[in-house]
């Protein structure tokens, strides 16, 4: 059967997934989201040239059977940037790559090496930005904070923050054009080998703390370090910029929650989890099908590749009551699945958290009246990242 004749069979057997285009899944998705969670839970979309999953329990099963559904093929947008990395391997491979980086990212060792540092340095940036009463949060802090963090974390030498920018702004356009069937642009090998002359001189100079114990364990060859630090960077600025940034909206846009998280800080972990559940900083994952199988009531095929909506399983009905509301009470808030299940969750999930809730903290101490401008401010969008555009606020001056 010809590739053609194929996706227009299935076309017919999932009339709703297709129908529906990437502009229907960029900006407001959740009614899409919902209508094809209720009928084709696993529906084909020719625009996205891929099967989509919408219900969580599918969504976990496929993140959590990485024989049947893999990162690791030519396809997988990440890999195709940054090169092979544990992010676009599985099996032993895969293994080998993430024992790299695991004892670095362990709760414990998060907090000793940047607990106090965080508090510290968010009080800092907050107590300069707070003169001015009014500033755009998410480029002005979340995304700086994320880049200062990450920074400190691999210890490169002569980096500035505005290099990690250009490499991050870089890296992410060239996975979301990928993803989009777009080729992986040149700009983006050129930042690939800015970096890596950046790492070869941070190791010649010994300065980094992270990278000496990475070749000292010799788990990855010199060329794989190269990767790590760019895969460590892009998802720690990716992960915690929108995280952050969206917390912030959230919180803006529920005025009556805000001053309920402000004067019971006891709250404010409660309130990023419901974040994290509502607007995933990444919404969707993408695997590739090993073998032919039935799932969700579709006949995927092998060499498939299948979306995993994050966002679509984080407003599961199933699960959520009242998915789309912000409430920070909810008992069950902390299913979601935003930090991704199986051999693929996020290893730096403990940093990302630690990392948003010291900001946030920092922004409730340090910027009296805080309050949003809704003309100025946008609600999270995209299709693949999923952070506002802007969110811009106003406070007080001391």
């Amino acid at each position: 059967m010809s590739d053609a004749f194929d996706s227009l069979s299935r076309a017919g057997q999932f009339p709703l997934g297709a129908a529906v285009t990437i502009d229907d899944l960029q900006d407001q998705p959740y009614a899409t989201l919902e209508r094809l969670r209720a009928d084709e839970p696993v529906s084909w979309i020719p625009a996205l040239g891929a099967w989509f999953v919408t219900e969580r329990t599918l969504a976990v099963e496929a993140m959590r059977d990485a024989e049947t559904f893999t990162v690791d093929d030519p396809r997988f947008s990440t890999g195709a940037v940054l090169g092979e990395s544990m992010l676009s391997l599985d099996g032993p491979e895969h293994s080998r790559h993430r024992k790299a980086f695991a004892n670095h990212f362990k709760p414990a060792v998060v907090r000793e090496q940047f607990e106090v540092w965080l508090a510290e340095h968010a009080a800092a940036v907050v107590g300069g930005l707070a003169p001015q009463g009014a500033a755009e949060l998410r480029t002005t802090l979340a995304g700086p904070f994320a880049v200062d963090t990450i920074t400190r974390f691999l210890g490169l030498t002569n980096v500035h923050a505005a290099d990690v920018l250009r490499w991050y702004g870089e890296i992410s356009d060239a996975i979301v054009g990928v993803a989009l069937g777009q080729p992986v642009p040149a700009s983006s090998g050129l930042v690939i080998d800015e970096l890596r002359e950046r790492v070869a001189a941070t190791l010649s100079a010994g300065s980094s703390p992270f990278l000496e114990t990475l070749r000292a364990e010799a788990v990855l060859e010199p060329e794989e370090m190269v990767t790590a630090s760019a895969v460590v960077m892009f998802g720690a600025i990716e992960t915690s910029e929108g995280m952050t940034a969206n917390l912030l909206w959230h919180l803006l846009t529920h005025p009556a929650t805000l001053a309920e998280v402000r004067d019971d800080r006891t709250k404010l972990s409660a309130a990023m989890e419901e974040s994290l559940r509502l607007e995933p900083a990444a919404a969707v994952v993408d695997r590739y099908a090993t073998c032919d199988k039935v799932f969700g009531g579709a006949e995927i095929r092998k060499g498939d590749m299948v979306t995993i909506s994050l966002l679509g399983a984080n407003r599961d009905p199933a699960v959520f009551s009242n998915p789309h509301e912000f409430d920070i009470e909810r008992e069950n808030l902390r299913q979601h699945v935003t930090f991704v299940q199986g051999p693929h969750g996020c290893i730096g999930l403990h940093l990302a958290r630690l990392e948003t809730v010291t900001l946030v903290d920092a922004v409730l101490d340090g910027l009296p009246n805080l309050h949003v401008d809704r003309r100025q401010s946008t609600a999270p969008v995209g299709l693949i990242f999923r952070k506002p555009a802007a969110v811009a606020a106003a406070w007080d001056r001391g």
